[in-house]
């Protein structure tokens, strides 16, 4: 199982937001929408091996599973209209019960911490001035945590050194966490570059 923690920090937590104004008035959902279309779509088709999380304003999280996601498409407007359902379902969900949105989402009502407390796996920080990922092997199961437009909190730089088991950049230059995440699938498709 490959996860991606995605930290929204300017990410709406109600389901008031414009479809046709993701990039301004959505808190940039649009890039949130592009990390989510990045972790699970392939080219015709999906990887059932992977999930993304999206931490909401540290307040909920949504989670998109390949393995059991049903209508899903790669387009922001459809992601963001799940995230919308998601957040209209956020009564239903109660302590760490999910809500179901539809199949493969659900809302939870649980910021950073409670969310890595939850995942199983080896947490993989990326963040630019990490260790090259080229000089690691990739992990059984990375959880990799990463940040939306904004850089991570102070909060939860500190809460990532304390949990993370690496901290790791993708290359030479800062790129989009959606491009991140792309960059972090090929890196465990290749098995750390050393099979193609």
């Amino acid at each position: 199982m490959r996860q991606f923690v995605v930290c929204g920090h300017e990410a709406p937590t109600t389901p008031e937001f414009n479809l046709d104004d993701l990039a301004g008035g959505a808190g940039r959902l649009d890039l949130l929408c592009r990390c989510v279309n990045a972790g699970l779509f392939l080219s015709h088709g999906i990887r059932e091996d992977s999930r993304v999380h999206l931490v909401l304003g540290d307040e909920y999280t949504v989670r998109f599973s390949g393995a059991t996601a049903r209508g899903l498409h790669p387009d922001e407007r459809t992601t963001a209209a799940r995230v919308r359902d998601a957040l209209d379902s956020r009564q239903d969900a109660i302590g760490h019960m999910p809500a179901e949105v539809s199949p493969g989402v659900e809302l939870y009502r649980m910021g950073l911490a409670e969310t890595l407390d939850a995942l199983d796996g080896t947490v993989v920080q990326l963040h630019e001035n990490g260790t090259p990922v080229a000089e690691a092997s990739p992990p059984a199961d990375p959880v990799f945590v990463l940040s939306d437009h904004s850089d991570f909190t102070g909060r939860e730089a500190e809460l990532l050194a304390e949990r993370a088991d690496r901290r790791v950049r993708l290359g030479p230059e800062a790129i989009h966490a959606d491009h991140a995440i792309a960059v972090a699938n090929n890196y465990l498709d290749t098995d750390g570059y050393t099979r193609y």
